[in-house]
């Protein structure tokens, strides 16, 4: 799932190859990745794109005083050409869910792998009317020390599920919650709202840190580059069995039934190992 780095990337890359361009039509193959139908997708056509935008994990390209914003998902992504095809979509055919036409035969597909379906895309004259986007929290990388405090101060449930609620922060999604508490060396089962001063301040550090390497190595890549990108970077998400960089132990994971994380027990967890929720229930 694309999360704040990468978004941000994806969004300098449409400020430098979009901004100035006029939007010449919009095609739709999927029809259910639209969440609003007034104003419609036409009214975009013959306006200049003027800026893109980041909100949390949103995407937004803006034409004069209307946004189209995208919310990618898990298997969603934006593909840039110089050159689109000009011949409209075909309804239902291929991963391809939304086109974007703009001037000199340049834009963007919005597309989406697998089965589940649930790249998102709105048309709205003020992004707040987005309800994912009312309601984010402040951005991972806006929050100082003291802000963070604040945000977790309270928190029952374990700092893994906090910092990935967007309501609570937003950006952060499961790869770089693990990495940051990684680099933090926190337990992902940690209580979010009992976390001492000293560990408050390591996962403050390792947010900021984390995350503004990843939007540095991410920004100025072509779209099609920033998934290995972001991989490259990754020191414990998706490394299961794998060494972990920093001490040697080996990285473990936890599964649920539709996602997984991973962690270092010697770093995180004082060596112990966490239960698997997957194996777990297969041993009842």
């Amino acid at each position: 799932m694309p999360e704040l780095p990468e978004v941000e990337a994806l969004a300098d890359h449409l400020r430098r190859h979009a901004v100035g361009r006029t939007v010449q039509r919009v095609d739709v193959s999927a029809i259910s990745v639209l969440k609003t139908f007034d104003p419609p997708l036409t009214a975009l056509h013959g306006r200049i794109v003027t800026d893109a935008h980041r909100w949390g994990k949103y995407l937004g390209l803006q034409a004069d005083d209307l946004y189209l914003i995208t919310h990618l998902s898990r298997a969603g992504w934006l593909r840039w050409s110089d050159k689109l095809a000009p011949t409209p979509l075909k309804p239902g055919k291929g991963p391809i869910a939304l086109r974007v036409h703009l001037g000199e035969g340049s834009g963007f597909d919005l597309t989406e792998a697998g089965t589940q379906k649930r790249l998102a895309v709105w048309l709205v004259d003020d992004p707040a009317a987005v309800p994912g986007i009312a309601a984010l929290g402040p951005d991972a990388l806006s929050l100082g020390p003291e802000e963070l405090a604040e945000v977790l101060a309270g928190q029952t449930g374990r700092i893994k599920n906090v910092i990935t609620d967007q309501k609570v922060i937003a950006g952060i999604g499961n790869a770089y919650s693990d990495e940051i508490l990684h680099v933090a060396r926190l337990s992902p089962f940690a209580t979010a709202g009992k976390l001492t001063a000293a560990q408050l301040s390591a996962l403050h550090d390792a947010m900021i840190n984390v995350l503004s390497d990843a939007v540095t190595r991410s920004v100025g890549q072509q779209a099609a580059t920033l998934k290995g990108e972001k991989r490259s970077g990754l020191r414990v998400h998706a490394r299961t069995g794998l060494p972990c960089p920093v001490c040697g132990d080996t990285v473990r994971e936890v599964s649920f039934a539709d996602k997984s994380f991973q962690y270092c027990p010697t770093c995180q967890t004082g060596g112990k190992v966490l239960a698997d929720r997957r194996l777990s229930k297969l041993l009842k």
